[in-house]
């Protein structure tokens, strides 16, 4: 690749889009410095200029949002677990609601960091991964538990995102 030729017969380099001039003290005008141009705001530049009213609106939208998540996914966590301990047996039911319980976990550690966020700290906790690692653990080394209910526990938070998406995309002018 290094030293192969490309079409017009000049050495071509590993690096494409950037040709060699024919001299090496020759100046084109694509090498000298041009002034750089007015940069168009970024969206946090477009959020900062925003007035007071329409950031509190937003985080109360936003408050709202997260007590209908937690609402949802506390009622898809009864009704599945209901089902499970109709469906198979109390065991596998309490091993999905263990499971659950550390999904609502999981959930609350993002929305603390998505709090953050607002306030400036741009970086993301590492132990939220931690907590579903150590659930799935546990369930290895303790026999009574069973992997597969837990995980799928685990991923009703996930469910409930799907519901609210769907409720959102069939009636909009609800939310």
């Amino acid at each position: 690749m290094l030293g192969d030729r490309n079409l017009d017969g000049e050495q071509s380099s590993i690096y494409p889009g950037f040709r060699r001039s024919e001299s090496p003290n020759a100046t084109s005008p694509e090498s000298t410095p041009q002034p750089l141009a007015a940069v168009p705001a970024t969206s946090n530049e477009v959020q900062s200029e925003s007035s007071p009213a329409d950031r509190e609106t937003g985080m109360q939208e936003y408050a709202r949002l997260k007590q209908e998540l937690y609402g949802v996914t506390l009622a898809l966590m009864g009704v599945i677990f209901v089902s499970v301990w109709v469906l198979y047996a109390l065991p596998v039911a309490l091993n999905y609601l263990l499971g659950a319980t550390v999904g609502i976990v999981y959930l609350r550690m993002l929305a603390r960091d998505v709090d953050r966020i607002s306030q400036d700290f741009r970086s993301f906790s590492k132990t939220r991964f931690a907590v579903f690692i150590g659930a799935i653990v546990l369930a290895t080394q303790v026999e009574q538990l069973q992997i597969v209910p837990i995980f799928l526990g685990f991923l009703t938070y996930k469910a409930t995102l799907i519901v609210y998406m769907v409720r959102l995309s069939l009636l909009p002018e609800r939310s």
